[in-house]
């Protein structure tokens, strides 16, 4: 196709030249970045797009939207950014948002070299100096759990996410294990009564060993209904969880603000929102107290940066979903959204191997319990290709696991 033109004249005759996408893989889960190159010689820029599930459509439909940004000035962002958010006429789909997340992320990534800033500065600047994180902590028993966390907390992070393992392959968090119920049609299935009357008795452990001041958080991964997590809300509030994180699958969300009022247990969201809108919409209604996307599934820094703005308004603060898959350019954008907010209230972490290091020279690590950006202009990461070509994605590996949770029953249950 013809390149595409703005209706207007730019100040420099700065040119996007070339967009693709590299899928690489060091941690065993699909990462997906994308590579904007201008006519400023050694002037790139990069950026998130994953979604390790479906990595190999979201980088052929970067492919398709390339044409669609080559040709134009990388510092017309928001301009592009709509473009390619209404180029496909129905929008708002999880693969179609991490393509654009990875184009916009790189145009964001570019700014900042270009003006010699890191992003957080382009965002307004600091207001804190790093993002406290939280890791996670699972084991086989209570007692491995809650040596993970010891081992956790003993490295400076004061956040801890706790999981115990369930009978099932289902067991979210921690490693699993099958053939819980062999009287049962699925022997390898997951029991949510099971799971309500464990996770109480973890969390009694857990503040009983570990302290007062520790704050322990945990994930239900949207699978129980609305009246469920209201039980174990009032199972926990004696032990005063940081946060109950996707209590309720997404289809139940219009019962937010039902289930936001009973507990005394604050509420964490937002995982599996493809949607900026959405996302916004319930931040409007209430009943989130922490509102956790996956800024590459809602389109990248650029809406992201509008759902700050809106927490902090509502009082809602975030807490960005950032696990091994998010790669580390998206885990940079959360930083930067993390340091130059005050709607701020804790950052998912993850420690990156040695193998992703390489890839990503420059990746962000924490130190004694906080993320702090990097100073360079941009995101201050980069990317060493021939080593990320080492490191192929493995097609399925969710899919297969996912079809695979279910409960005693045989129901297919949320993964």
């Amino acid at each position: 196709m013809a390149e595409t033109r703005a209706p207007w004249e730019d100040r420099d005759g700065v040119r996007i030249t070339r967009v693709r996408p590299i899928v690489t893989a060091p941690e065993g889960v699909a990462l997906v970045i994308v590579r904007i190159e201008t006519s400023e010689d050694g002037l790139v820029g990069y950026g998130c797009a994953t979604f390790a599930q479906q990595f190999a459509a979201v980088a052929r439909l970067v492919v398709h939207l390339a044409p669609l940004v080559v040709g134009r000035n990388p510092a017309d962002r928001g301009d592009l950014v709509r473009m390619l958010h209404h180029s496909g006429y129905w929008r708002d789909g999880p693969v179609g948002n991490s393509a654009i997340s990875g184009i916009d992320q790189a145009l964001w990534d570019l700014a900042g070299k270009r003006a010699g800033m890191p992003v957080y500065e382009l965002l307004g600047g600091r207001v804190r100096a790093a993002a406290p994180i939280y890791l996670h902590a699972g084991g086989d028993t209570v007692e491995q759990t809650l040596d993970e966390a010891r081992a956790i907390l003993a490295s400076g992070v004061g956040h801890v996410r706790i999981q115990s393992r369930q009978p099932g392959l289902g067991s979210y968090g921690t490693p699993r294990w099958g053939g819980g119920y062999p009287d049962s049609p699925y022997p390898d299935g997951w029991d949510p009564r099971q799971y309500l009357r464990a996770t109480p008795e973890l969390f009694r452990r857990a503040r009983e060993e570990l302290g007062a001041d520790v704050e322990l958080l945990h994930d239900a991964h949207s699978r129980l209904s609305v009246r469920e997590a209201r039980t174990l809300a009032d199972d926990l509030a004696p032990y005063r969880p940081f946060f109950l994180e996707d209590p309720i699958p997404p289809e139940a969300y219009d019962r937010l603000p039902e289930l936001g009022a009973a507990s005394r247990v604050p509420i964490a969201v937002g995982e599996l929102f493809t949607s900026a809108s959405a996302a916004a919409g319930a931040v409007r209604r209430g009943g989130i107290d922490f509102l956790r996307v996956h800024v590459s599934a809602v389109g990248g820094l650029t809406p992201a940066t509008r759902l700050t703005a809106l927490c902090e308004l509502e009082g809602v603060r975030t807490a960005w979903h950032a696990p091994a898959d998010v790669s580390p350019f998206g885990a940079a954008a959360n930083v930067a959204l993390d340091v130059a907010s005050p709607a701020f209230g804790i950052q998912e972490g993850h420690v990156y191997s040695d193998a992703a290091v390489e890839v990503f020279p420059g990746t962000l690590q924490p130190e004694q319990g906080h993320l702090a950006p990097s100073p360079a202009p941009g995101w201050g990461i980069g990317l060493d290709e021939r080593a990320a070509a080492r490191f192929e994605p493995q097609p399925y590996a969710h899919e297969r696991w996912a079809a695979q949770v279910r409960r005693p029953d045989g129901f297919l249950e949320s993964p």
